[in-house]
C-alpha cells in the first residue's frame, strides 16, 4: 500500500483520538485502533516510515503513539 496513503488513514485515526483529555489514552487507543484494525503488513510499513522523511507528515499523536506502542504493533515474524 502507498506510503503517503497510510500516513493519511493514520492522521484521520489521530485526529478522532486527539480530543480525549488524557495524551496517554490517546496514544493508546490510537495503537489500538491500528493494532485491531490494520493488516500486520499495514502496521510493518508505516513502522518503517517513522525512520524516513514521511514522518514529518504525521500527525504528532501517530509518531507518538507508534513509538510509544512499537513492541505491540510490530507483526510477529
Amino acid at each position: 500500500m502507498d506510503g503517503n496513503n497510510l500516513v493519511r488513514m493514520a492522521n484521520r485515526i489521530a485526529d478522532f483520538f486527539e480530543s480525549l483529555p488524557d495524551r496517554e489514552e490517546a496514544m493508546g487507543e490510537v495503537a489500538t485502533h491500528l493494532h485491531k484494525f490494520w493488516d500486520p503488513r499495514m502496521r510493518a510499513q508505516i513502522l518503517a516510515l517513522v525512520d524516513t522523511p514521511a514522518a514529518d507528515e504525521m500527525h504528532a499523536l501517530v509518531r507518538d503513539a507508534l513509538a510509544r506502542h512499537r513492541e505491540r504493533l510490530t507483526p510477529a515474524a
